[in-house]
């Protein structure tokens, strides 16, 4: 049986991922992945965490929670950012400057 410590250490590195492709990329959709990373990473945690008491199911529940939450960014953001690309032609959040027509 593998250590509850190592998924720990590996949920770290994927969300310190997620944290860096979110400050490093500019591209809308590549924020929207590193969130994805950074909320994947949290269930590893959650389902990590639940190893220690078997018994009780609400480490894989709240993960559980957290990829529908993540289901519904994804599409959210998604639609989001293809209006903002079919109105201002580009996917960059920096470079989109109004809000308003």
């Amino acid at each position: 049986m593998v250590p509850v410590y190592h998924f720990l250490w590996l949920g770290a590195f994927l969300f310190c991922a997620g944290l860096m492709v979110i400050i490093t990329k500019r591209n809308a959709i590549m924020v929207l992945l590193g969130i994805e990373l950074m909320l994947n990473a949290s269930n590893l945690n959650l389902v990590a965490f639940n190893q220690l008491h078997p018994a009780h199911l609400s480490g894989q529940m709240f993960a559980l929670f957290v990829i529908i939450v993540a289901v519904c960014e994804a599409a959210v953001g998604l639609a989001i950012v293809l209006r903002v690309y079919q109105h201002y032609q580009t996917s960059v959040p920096d470079e989109v400057t109004d809000l308003k027509d």
